[in-house]
């Protein structure tokens, strides 16, 4: 009972940090995180601008073979977040045996679209380029995201612009409630980020999906009222007619933030969020099945 009050207390806390567009900088220090996976280096910078700077996440333990690399990309309606709220992530992710590694990049009103994807893409430069220094394989990376950070994640796996020379390093692709189809811009998050663009059409991820782009996992919770399941089941039909491969997760009861605060230790009972993800991660990012340290 006193179990299932604190979870209930963690979850009242989370969602309430979410709805005031918090950095979960509260939560990430109240809840327990796995002590397999640990932070090796902070604000380290990929760019010139402050926001600009990554953390880097390792398992513990020696090197061993490379690692696949997980670059996780934090949601907040492209105009809030912080890195420092998901420690909880990063140490979840590595203590699956990832190098895991969580972007900054520039919000809005500052920048509108396409500057954060540019952020998102030169994160990803940064980590096929240095992921050797930390036992990482520069060359398996798998792009992640929840709820916008989904958004950048999928666009730089479906829209050769972003990448160029690196697109190659992207072995998977990861969604947790991500927006890729929401054109026209009805909320106002999305008209503040989207607004100016000329061509609303070439800001969404399903216009791009096509043969070619890397497997993918979407995810989401059939109650997310945030961003409509359709989202992920429209990208996954469109990657399918394209002969990409695609895996889909629906997990009742689950809502928007459900899908997230499921990666945190207390609430892993909730959905096997994270054990699919690394089993897909396992599986895209290492195809010739040897064994990940």
């Amino acid at each position: 009972m006193k179990r299932r009050s604190l979870r209930m207390g963690f979850a009242g806390l989370f969602a309430g940090l979410v709805a005031a567009c918090s950095p979960l900088g509260t939560f990430d220090r109240l809840v327990p995180k796995d002590r397999g996976g640990t932070i090796v280096a902070k604000g380290l910078a990929y760019g010139s601008d402050p926001r600009q700077q990554l953390d880097v996440y390792v398992p513990r333990g020696g090197c061993g073979q490379p690692r696949p690399v997980v670059v996780f990309f934090y949601g907040g309606g492209w105009n809030s977040g912080t890195r420092a709220g998901y420690a909880f992530v990063g140490r979840a992710l590595a203590a699956q045996g990832f190098l895991t590694i969580i972007p900054d990049y520039r919000l809005v009103p500052e920048v509108h679209y396409p500057a954060f994807v540019e952020d998102g893409a030169a994160a990803v430069r940064w980590a096929a380029m240095n992921a050797g220094k930390y036992c990482g394989d520069g060359r398996s990376v798998v792009v992640m995201g929840h709820s916008a950070g989904a958004y950048i994640a999928a666009m730089l796996a479906v829209d050769p612009r972003w990448l160029r020379g690196t697109r190659a390093a992207v072995r998977g692709f990861v969604g947790l409630a991500g927006p890729y189809d929401f054109a026209p811009f009805d909320v106002d998050a999305s008209r503040a980020a989207f607004g100016q663009a000329s061509d609303p059409a070439e800001t969404q991820p399903v216009t791009w999906a096509s043969a070619g782009d890397p497997p993918a996992l979407l995810l989401y919770g059939t109650d997310d009222t945030v961003v409509l399941p359709r989202n992920s089941i429209a990208l996954a039909a469109r990657l399918r007619a394209g002969g990409v491969a695609v895996e889909q997760r629906a997990y009742r009861k689950l809502g928007h933030v459900g899908i997230l605060l499921a990666l945190a230790r207390p609430f892993r009972g909730r959905a096997p969020v994270l054990a699919d993800v690394a089993t897909f991660i396992r599986s895209t990012a290492n195809p010739n099945g040897t064994a990940i340290p």
